[in-house]
């Protein structure tokens, strides 16, 4: 993926590809001398910091870092958990940040720790990402004893998978469980596995959080919009000219970010959030890129991710072929899961492929009624989202293949990403079911 500074991001500045775009190189010398020490002080003031300066998660639910931290306190010495899993087949930040910036997630997850007193620092790094891990482990090498504070630090590996990245999943890993998600009712909560208290932070969050630490909240706010304040690392694939990972400023339209990318010729419509997000159509692309907006409109930054299917696709063929990819990530633990995604994904292709006509549309809708909020996590309720908005902005698509006209071949050439043992799975399943 390409690295590349957005236009109107100040890298010299000091944001988080600066180390990348200045010296090419990751390692502490280099991130010294872009970012410089942190203060003795920083530690004491981050928490009043990171809340005035309106810093919200990166990973994808988009909760204030401040509250987050506000839940924590109240806990005894809790596990400041760093998700660096890139679960998002979709999204690459999370490596880019692990290659490029290491240093500058671990200074937040050491801001993290002393902010909450907490006793461990885990850095969570999939198991399929070794030149991640060796990113990690170098950098924490080169740092000097007692940098992370009264925090121990460690790294380790979970298995990875679209579901083992969520934060209970983590927990429930670094707690010496399998990373398997667990009911919440709700997110204010503290985040509790086997009696060990965890606050787990997207990577992306923590070197904000170290950049806050550094330049103070009115910096941080320099860029962005008042509502959506900073800026925010962004996957941008699909129909555009120059795919990859771009640091931009929040608040900008939809349409921009894709121009950032070289610009999509003519996207049919654009998948935003990841895939558990929604797709939104081209009369929507002026929509700012910011919580508040793109909930006026049922869609969210989630993941980071932005992805644009052109109108020559098949749109229907991309959604069955990611349905049937998320249904093989079910954490197997409830009904909906184990029987509900795997029946969505096959009537999607029984659909794609012409067949079922308007009963298997009407038994899909079925079905996405019967499995929204009721999954054990919301691994469920994220592809029905995704399939819901997908039925309703590829309705065109949708109407021919049910009335036995389906696409042809080229148009199901695949266009959005899978991981490549996952995504040949998936292909199994679909000749399978044909």
């Amino acid at each position: 993926m390409a690295i590349v500074d957005a236009t109107g991001v100040r890298a010299g500045a000091g944001r988080l590809l600066a180390c990348h775009v200045l010296h090419g190189r990751a390692d502490l010398g280099a991130h010294l001398d872009v970012h410089g020490h942190l203060g003795r002080d920083a530690a004491r003031h981050i928490a009043d910091d990171v809340h005035d300066a309106g810093l919200t998660g990166r990973g994808g639910a988009g909760f204030p870092t401040a509250l987050k931290w506000d839940l924590a306190r109240h806990a005894r010495r809790p596990t400041v958990v760093v998700n660096a899993m890139e679960g998002e087949p979709a999204s690459g930040k999370d490596k880019v940040l692990l290659r490029h910036a290491p240093h500058l997630v671990l200074d937040g997850a050491q801001l993290v720790a002393s902010a909450v007193g907490a006793g461990e620092i885990v850095v969570c790094v999939a198991d399929d990402d070794p030149r991640g891990q060796h990113s990690l482990v170098d950098a924490i090498a080169e740092r000097a004893p007692g940098a992370f504070g009264r925090a121990d630090v460690r790294l380790t590996a979970p298995p990875a998978g679209y579901v083992s990245g969520e934060e209970s999943a983590l927990a429930s890993y670094v707690a010496g469980g399998i990373a398997r998600p667990f009911f919440r009712a709700r997110k204010g909560t503290v985040l509790v596995a086997r009696r060990r208290a965890m606050l787990v932070h997207n990577a992306e969050t923590l070197a904000h959080v170290a950049l806050v630490a550094r330049h103070g909240a009115a910096w941080f706010r320099s860029a962005g919009s008042a509502d959506a304040p900073g800026t925010t690392l962004v996957t941008i694939s699909g129909d555009v000219a120059q795919p990859g990972v771009y640091e931009v400023e929040r608040g900008q339209s939809v349409a921009s970010l894709l121009a950032v990318a070289g610009g999509a010729t003519e996207p049919c419509a654009v998948l935003l959030g990841g895939y558990g997000g929604t797709w939104i159509r081209p009369g929507q692309l002026g929509t700012p890129y910011a919580d508040r907006a793109l909930r006026a409109i049922g869609a969210s930054p989630g993941a980071g991710v932005v992805a644009a299917v052109p109108a020559a696709a098949c749109g229907l063929a991309e959604v069955a072929r990611i349905a049937r990819y998320l249904a093989g990530e079910s954490a197997g633990q409830c009904g909906p899961c184990v029987f509900g995604l795997p029946a969505i994904a096959s009537d999607l292709s029984m659909i794609e492929r012409g067949d079922g006509g308007k009963r298997a549309l009407a038994r899909l809708a079925e079905r996405l009624d019967a499995v929204a909020g009721r999954g054990a996590c919301r691994h469920p309720d994220g592809v029905v989202r995704f399939v819901r908005s997908a039925l309703d902005v590829f309705a065109t698509d949708v109407a021919n293949h049910a009335r036995g006209a389906p696409c042809s071949s080229q148009a199901r050439m695949p266009i959005l990403p899978l991981p490549s043992r996952r995504a040949s799975e998936a292909e199994r399943q679909s000749s399978a079911l044909r």
